[in-house]
Parts: structure tokens; sequence; C-alpha cells
């Protein structure tokens, strides 16, 4: 189940890192947050897409360390810790924002719980594999 959940977690990650940092990250803006940036001024929408880009292009990133390093993620707890501790970031950075700025969508949520249980399953596995010592 834990490999399941780091698959899909790492594949949205992959593809969200590449649309949004070299594909058509203006369609995530009416999509994902019903934002028209046409309406916002010509300046804004160039520092909002730059900064929308670069962070994409560091999701894409961590998608594909996990990638290149799964077999260490899953055997040598430094790996393990590293990747745990960035993916848990996203995590309480989500409830972070439900808490600070209100009640995101349902796609946030569902993204939300979605990850919470994927690292909950990666780290129990890694406390049954004895990367973590628990008692």
């Amino acid at each position: 189940m834990n490999y399941f959940f780091f698959y899909t977690y790492i594949g949205l990650i992959v593809l969200a890192g590449i649309w949004g940092a070299f594909g058509l990250p203006r369609l995530d803006f009416s999509y994902l947050f019903s934002l028209d940036l046409s309406s916002l001024p010509e300046y804004t929408q160039i520092n909002l897409l730059s900064q929308y880009r670069f962070l994409r292009a560091l999701e894409l990133g961590y998608g594909l360390f996990a990638l290149c390093f799964l077999k260490e993620i899953f055997s040598v707890k430094k790996f393990n810790l590293l990747f745990l501790v960035i993916m848990g970031f996203g995590i309480l950075a989500r409830v972070a924002s439900w808490l600070e700025e209100g009640t995101p969508s349902d796609l946030s949520i569902f993204f939300l719980s979605y990850e919470a249980v994927g690292w909950g399953f990666i780290l129990i596995y890694s406390i049954q594999k004895g990367l973590y010592h628990v008692g």
C-alpha cells in the first residue's frame, strides 16, 4: 500500500511540476483557482506566473529526487526522514492555510487527505522495516 501511495503521489507531483513550470500554468489559475489572470495588471501576471513556475519547478525537483532515490527512501533512514519531512511540510502548509485562510475547495481537501494518508502508510512501513524504533 505504501508503494501505491508513493507512486501516485510522486507521479502527480512530477506531472504537476512539468505542467506548471513548463506547460500551461495559466490553465491552472483558471481551473484550480478560478482566477482569470487577464483581470490582473500585466506586471502582476508576470510576477505571479514567475513565482508559480518556480514553485512548480521545485515540486518537479522533489518528485525527481524521490524517483531517483526510491530504493534509499525505503531503506536508508536519512533519505526516508528527508522524504517524510518534505512531504509533511506540504501537508502542514495545507493545514495552516485551512486554519488561516479558511476552508479550501473539495479538490484541495482531497489532496490534503490523500497526502496525509499516504504519509501515514509510508511512515508505518518505515517503522515496520526497522528504520525507526518505537517503544
